[in-house]
């Protein structure tokens, strides 16, 4: 079964970028590549609020496993 999860070594801040490129099978560069960029296109607040809330919220690698 798939799940998502935050990434235990493949981690920068919180590992959720990480976890999502693991979930979807890509490199985890592009995904942060996509923040970044979806940072500054929606002036940084939502992109930067559902990281804050997805590092709460999803669980870290080793407590899934």
């Amino acid at each position: 079964m798939k799940r998502l999860y935050r990434s235990q070594y493949d981690r920068k801040l919180a590992g959720i970028c990480g976890g999502l490129a693991d979930y979807f099978k890509i490199d985890a560069t592009i995904i942060r590549i996509v923040m970044v960029v979806l940072f500054f296109i929606s002036i940084g607040f939502p992109v930067l609020v559902a990281y804050i809330i997805g590092a709460f919220i999803i669980p870290n690698e080793e407590d899934v496993s």
